[in-house]
């Protein structure tokens, strides 16, 4: 196959709003390196990380929730999710789903995910010294990427690239809350945000656990979020939560709540933890700031988690399950590259279920 020397790409040129990601058709294609491959890429996924970054959402000046404008409070220096200034310009898009074009005989050919935390291989565990796909490197909003070929992951699967694409970021994101909440059978737990990537694939994952699944999302959507089959669904922020959960579970307790929203209504959320329960959280796009009771935490015995970086392995887990048919994708829409701009939008929107996608020419 030969390769091109210009691509197609959008490029983040600052923090601000949407006027920072700029379209090019002539952007230079990346030269693999020893030890990388280069990936045509056919589709890849949006994430809140890359909302957030080229918002500066994530720097310490800033309080609301997740509106996909720029912030003015924001400070550059710790305007990314590692807290560290990202360097202009950067291609983003972490979710990718591809064919290997160059590289080595093993994975030459073949579609492939891309893993998508940065690691130091010399000291992989050692979580300062952890990048992120897109991030802290190009990422898939482009029609050709480099990566390290441990990155590279051959999925055997039948389907459609822009199926695989919705994978990556929120699903190794959702699976890594359940391992960090050590989430197994005879758990209760309930999702918020279930209509999103993250609260949808953690409806299938917990349900894979043999754990008892309450999802919260806005009346509209529980159509589609029934399609995930949770064994409960609930309105996003019932108004007396406890009797809530009584009404469709039995009980006014559960032992995990696995948190993407945050806002003012977590309190409520803290509170029907049963005692010894497991809170987990990977996301605030409701807000990052909320009111905590100190004496409910430690009264109850409570474990609160963060979960972020994702420890080696869960990649290849996730990879297992969609090669075996154990998960179904959530596909909620598809764009074309050059209209990323109106994708983010309808991505920031949030009036779709799943995850949406944007498709290379």
């Amino acid at each position: 196959m030969t390769i091109p020397e210009k691509m197609r790409a959008f490029v983040l040129t600052g923090h601000g709003d949407m006027d920072k990601l700029v379209y090019h058709t002539d952007w230079p294609v990346p030269v693999a390196g020893p030890g990388e491959v280069l990936i045509k890429v056919h589709a890849c996924g949006l994430n809140n990380t890359d909302v957030n970054t080229r918002t500066a959402w994530y720097s310490k000046g800033v309080s609301g929730n997740t509106t996909g404008g720029a912030f003015d409070t924001a400070d550059d220096e710790d305007a990314t999710w590692g807290g560290a200034p990202i360097t202009f310009p950067r291609i983003q898009g972490a979710d990718v789903s591809g064919t290997v074009v160059v590289g080595p005989d093993h994975l030459l050919g073949k579609r492939v995910l891309v893993e998508t935390w940065l690691r130091d291989w010399s000291d992989p565990l050692n979580l300062e010294k952890i990048g992120y796909f897109g991030s802290e490197c190009d990422g898939g909003y482009a029609e050709y990427v480099k990566i390290d070929e441990r990155h590279a992951h051959p999925v055997d699967s039948e389907l459609s690239d822009a199926q695989l694409a919705t994978f990556a970021t929120s699903w190794i994101t959702a699976e890594n809350m359940l391992n960090r909440a050590g989430v197994g059978e005879g758990d209760e737990v309930l999702i918020t945000g279930a209509s999103g990537g993250v609260g949808s694939a953690l409806i299938q994952l917990a349900n894979r656990r043999g754990a008892t699944t309450i999802a919260m999302a806005g009346k509209s959507k529980h159509d589609a979020v029934s399609k995930f089959e949770p064994h409960a669904l609930l309105d996003r922020a019932p108004g007396n939560l406890k009797q809530a959960l009584k009404g469709v579970i039995g009980q006014d307790t559960v032992s995990v709540v696995a948190d993407v929203v945050g806002g003012s209504y977590w309190p409520q959320l803290i509170d029907v933890l049963a005692r010894g329960g497991r809170y987990t959280c990977a996301g605030a796009i409701a807000g990052p700031m909320v009111e905590m009771d100190l004496r409910t935490f430690y009264l109850r015995d409570l474990t609160f988690t963060g979960a972020t970086i994702v420890p080696p392995g869960v990649f290849a887990d996730l990879v297992g399950y969609i090669s075996r048919g154990e998960v179904k994708p959530a596909l909620a829409a598809t764009y074309p590259l050059e209209q990323l701009h109106e994708a983010q939008q309808a991505f920031i929107d949030k009036k779709h279920t799943g995850n949406i996608v944007v498709t290379m020419p």
